[in-house]
């Protein structure tokens, strides 16, 4: 971790910008969905504002399970923690052996066995493992294969100094190991917790994974637009000081129409962020399942394009670590698949909108 983080965080802190994305004003800021969705854009312009602002994936997402479904003492042990910043946190539910884009092929298993639980199986991409500060996961698996298909599994409270926890390896992202935060290979071999782990009770992991991932995904949609923005800004910048067969590169090939269409690309789906977060705000997450997917589908692909466009004007320079696109472009990408990859989320936009007129699922 830069040593600045733990200093700009303090600021941060004295300053009342703290766990912005929590509309509940007792632990955040009280902000809604659309008054945080500004502030979340400006924060994708650096990849260390989100954890400055103690508004990172996965905290973010796994402060908002323990708020919403967390015992009295699971919020204790672990929400105060983490809202004050103290530790990180990792999500563990994505599996190398299945399609993960269904939930209900999960393998790993979270077995009640009198008052304790035990966890067994494999998972990768478990974000936020590689944080040194990293101190719990949740942990997803198969409970009761013999229930309704989404009753089945549990989410289970997990220290990660827990015998049997083993990080594998770091998995590296288009060769970037994304440093602190890291995205791990996690094996559990027979961990056995106190049953008071397990979240909101087994059986409840499928309804606190779709309750999570709402919100998350259109956090991430609201920092990929302040993304593709510094990507805009540091190609326009590039466009207009570099100078190619006697004129500025926004003089040449086409330049100046591409700058247009990432101006114009950015504002629809910033628009289209907004009514989302205005629906999730006054019709809640049911009501916006059509729209959550929509801009999941669209935003990171919108902003690969204009980050390919930078990198493009950038030259060679543009796929070094002179410039931050090469990250960017990792990072886009990346979530193009990360909460349900495109074809998930625009099965259900045409599931939801074929309704409308008749055709059932």
């Amino acid at each position: 971790m830069l040593p600045i983080v733990p200093e700009l965080k303090a600021k941060a802190r004295e300053q009342g910008l703290w766990n912005l994305f929590l509309p509940d004003e007792t632990h955040g800021a009280g902000l809604t969905n659309v008054e945080y969705a500004p502030l979340a854009e400006a924060m994708g312009h650096s990849v260390l504002a989100p954890e400055v602002f103690n508004c990172s994936a996965p905290d973010t997402g796994n402060m908002e399970v323990l708020h919403r479904y967390g015992s009295p003492a699971q919020q204790r042990q672990w929400l105060d923690p983490l809202l004050r910043g103290e530790i990180r946190s990792a999500f563990c539910m994505t599996e190398p052996e299945v399609a993960s884009s269904d939930a209900t092929n999960m393998a790993a298993t979270a077995v009640v066995d009198g008052d304790k639980v035990v966890l067994n199986g494999r998972k990768w991409f478990s974000s936020g493992i590689g944080h040194p500060n990293c101190r719990v996961a949740i942990f997803m698996g198969l409970t009761d294969p013999s229930a309704h298909r989404y009753a089945q599994h549990s989410m289970v409270l997990v220290p990660t100094d827990s015998p049997g926890v083993t990080v594998e390896r770091m998995l590296p992202v288009f060769g970037r190991l994304d440093e602190p935060f890291g995205h791990g290979e996690v094996t559990f071999t027979d961990v056995t917790l106190p049953l008071d782990n397990v979240i909101a009770g087994p059986g409840r992991g499928f309804e606190i994974a779709q309750g999570r991932l709402g919100p998350g995904r259109i956090h991430h949609c609201m920092r990929l637009i302040g993304l593709a923005e510094k990507a805009l800004e540091l190609a326009c910048r590039r466009s207009v000081d570099r100078v190619a067969f006697g004129k500025p590169l926004a003089n040449l090939g086409g330049n100046r129409e591409r700058i247009a269409h990432a101006r114009i690309a950015i504002d629809q789906a910033r628009l289209l962020v907004l009514n989302t977060a205005w629906k999730l705000d006054t019709v809640g997450l049911e009501g916006a399942r059509s729209e959550v997917s929509q801009i999941k589908a669209l935003v990171p692909s919108m902003a690969l394009d204009v980050i390919d466009m930078a990198i493009q004007l950038h030259g060679g320079a543009g796929m070094t670590d002179d410039v931050p696109l090469a990250a960017a472009y990792a990072g886009a990408r990346a979530l193009r698949l990360a909460d349900g990859p495109d074809e998930v989320h625009l099965g259900l936009v045409a599931r939801l909108e074929l309704q409308k007129y008749g055709l059932k699922r």
